[in-house]
């Protein structure tokens, strides 16, 4: 993928912030990837959400239209499926931590984005320790089931908790 990858946009917390968005989602790359290091929320036992910003009025869609399924690998527990219709957010992952090392990282491909035509969908790799310093990891994806144009993501945590800290990087893939 040497070349293959044009940063779009970043943001890299360092002080408490109650959200993350990341935009510049347009036409000209089909496929995303947005590289999530060392996220962590600034309270214990979060789950980590994401929701599209609508193009048409950079707004955040809050509808009941986020559809997703995860498989959770956790050490301490067996499997688990994640999995919920007609939600408000995706969410990514589950019961993250807040004490040293108690970090999250994410791969997200994101494709149909900007597409006004398509369902907008994602596919998820993320690994990390959860609030009990478990290590844990999420695979799976989701779709937005309405055809809008979407120009970014926001990330937030359950009950409006803060981040703490996380590199975001949004690239395109070249054609």
């Amino acid at each position: 993928m040497a070349g293959s990858l044009i940063k779009i946009d970043e943001e890299i917390v360092s002080s408490a912030v109650a959200s993350v968005s990341l935009t510049g989602i347009d036409s000209t790359y089909d496929v995303y990837l947005l590289i999530m290091n060392n996220v962590s929320p600034a309270n214990d036992n979060k789950d980590l959400y994401m929701q599209y910003i609508k193009a048409s009025d950079s707004s955040t869609d809050s509808t009941a239209n986020y559809d997703y399924a995860t498989k959770g690998l956790l050490t301490s527990l067996s499997f688990q499926n994640n999995a919920n219709t007609n939600q408000t957010q995706f969410t990514l992952q589950y019961a993250r931590g807040s004490a040293t090392n108690e970090q999250d990282n994410n791969l997200l491909y994101l494709f149909n984005t900007y597409s006004s035509a398509e369902y907008s969908f994602y596919t998820l790799e993320g690994s990390g320790l959860n609030f009990a310093g478990g290590l844990g990891s999420e695979q799976g994806g989701g779709a937005h089931s309405v055809a809008q144009s979407n120009s970014g993501v926001k990330f937030t945590w359950e009950s409006g908790g803060n981040f703490a800290s996380g590199t975001f990087t949004l690239y395109g893939l070249k054609k």
